[in-house]
Order: structure tokens, then C-alpha cells, then sequence
């Protein structure tokens, strides 16, 4: 049996709760533009932190940087402009 994760779990519970309080308070399209655009930026920014210097935590610490300013950014346009 794989070992369990429980970091990895975690991130993407806070990616879909991102997500659907983006769909939530923001409408339906706010939720899927955070969810593919993590997506998108997630996934380019691990492969170029692993890829140039192999630094697992590195590339821990850029995923959830990247997840935090999402959070501030949808925080912030929801005061904004919502």
C-alpha cells in the first residue's frame, strides 16, 4: 500500500476550497478561472523549480506560495469588486 501524504491531501483541499468559495462569492466562472489557472501555474512553476535544481522542498514552498497569493488576490477583488 502507497504511503499516505497527509501534506499533499491538504493542498488540494485548500485548491478546491479556493476554488469553490472563488465559485461561490464570485460566480461559477471565478471558481473554474482559479481552478485551471492553478492549474496552469502550478504545474509550469514545479516542473521549472525541479527541473533547473531537483529541490523538492523548493518546489513545496513555490506551490503554496503560489496558493496563498491566490487566496490574497481573490480575497482582495471579492472586497473590491464584489
Amino acid at each position: 500500500m502507497p504511503k499516505f501524504h497527509p501534506e499533499a491531501l491538504l493542498f488540494c483541499l485548500a485548491w478546491a476550497a479556493l476554488a469553490i468559495a472563488g465559485g461561490i462569492y464570485g460566480g461559477w466562472w471565478v471558481g473554474v478561472l482559479i481552478s485551471v489557472g492553478l492549474l496552469v501555474l502550478v504545474s509550469a512553476a514545479s516542473l521549472q523549480v525541479l527541473g533547473q535544481t531537483g529541490d523538492t522542498d523548493m518546489e513545496r514552498n513555490v506551490r503554496w506560495g503560489i496558493l496563498i497569493v491566490t487566496a490574497l488576490a481573490l480575497f482582495v477583488g471579492l472586497n473590491l469588486f464584489g
